[in-house]
């Protein structure tokens, strides 16, 4: 029977000081790559918006998630609120750029964790988790000392720092990670980051270092692994050709590649001519076509 990563963690006793180590990180913030430097747990608020406590919009099962993670019963999602991205596009603006739902402590968190388990829900999905991860660590520590048997799935937009990721070795069982941009200039002016490409990369390298690709059960439920999104946008504007080559070359053929079509102009797009329409049918096509003249065959898309 699989167990998660982090039940190995919690047998030698290191989870619980992994998850400390962590936590601790928010007294001068450098969670994510914005280093802000902040003072959290005294209440300071950088970039992300959020202070010493997290923020939950919303939680249960997800029946939309790719396949091998919402299977029968589920993709058991926390939503958190506030984001170290700031998007101009971003469908979710409601909770990523304000904060929404309410205040949580991590026996809170632990507590959600555990009630998605007794639903039957495949696995625990943090949606939004890189701003989070220090109060995340801690509910997952006590969740699993409290009997928690499920993947953590890190459901991120891509902007993750490298020490971050390397304390979470052992933690996390499935990385999600967006794959936004290849290029610099144009994250900075759509995301607010200066240096989205070369970051995301080195962080989607480090998931991959520590769980593989994508490894299902024999019911097709993802147990452990990487799965890549990527959102086409309009006018070829993602560089998507250029993430098929970089996951081709330096992270596996193999990868398990969600491809998706669904913007659409929401938040402030209006205001930049470029993603102020639709993606079309053609568009989204060709992008697929370039996935796999790039050898890319675990592809999930529409």
């Amino acid at each position: 029977m699989y167990q998660p990563l982090y039940r190995e963690l919690l047998r030698s006793g290191e989870l619980q000081q992994r998850a400390e180590r962590i936590y601790q990180k928010l007294a001068s913030c450098d969670l994510c790559p914005r280093n802000c430097q902040v003072n959290r747990i005294e209440g300071e608020i950088g970039s992300c918006g959020v202070g010493e406590s997290a923020w939950v919009s919303s939680l249960g099962p997800h029946h939309g998630e790719e396949a091998p993670l919402r299977g029968s019963y589920g993709s058991g999602t926390i939503f958190f609120s506030g984001c170290n991205l700031s998007c101009v596009y971003c469908q979710n603006a409601d909770i990523s750029q304000k904060l929404s739902g309410r205040q949580v402590t991590p026996r809170d968190l632990s507590g959600f964790m555990l009630e998605l388990q007794a639903l039957g829900c495949h696995n625990i999905n943090l949606v939004s988790p890189t701003h989070v991860i220090g109060q995340i660590a801690l509910a997952i520590a006590l969740a699993a000392a409290d009997g928690l048997t499920l993947p953590i799935v890190y459901n991120t937009g891509g902007y993750d720092a490298l020490e971050t990721l390397r304390l979470l070795e052992g933690m996390i069982d499935i990385y999600m990670p967006d794959m936004k941009y290849s290029q610099a200039d144009i994250g900075e002016k759509y995301s607010g980051v200066p240096d989205y490409p070369r970051t995301n990369q080195a962080a989607v390298q480090e998931m991959h270092r520590q769980v593989g690709d994508l490894v299902l059960d024999s019911a097709g439920i993802a147990r452990r692994g990487l799965l890549v999104r990527h959102l086409v946008l309009p006018e070829g504007l993602a560089g998507s050709g250029k993430i098929f080559q970089f996951i081709a070359e330096k992270i596996s053929k193999h990868t398990y590649l969600n491809i998706m079509a669904q913007y659409r102009p929401a938040y402030q797009a209006h205001r930049y001519p470029v993603l102020d329409g639709q993606l079309t049918r053609q568009e989204y096509q060709a992008v697929i076509r370039e996935a796999k003249e790039w050898g890319l065959t675990n592809l999930d898309h529409d």
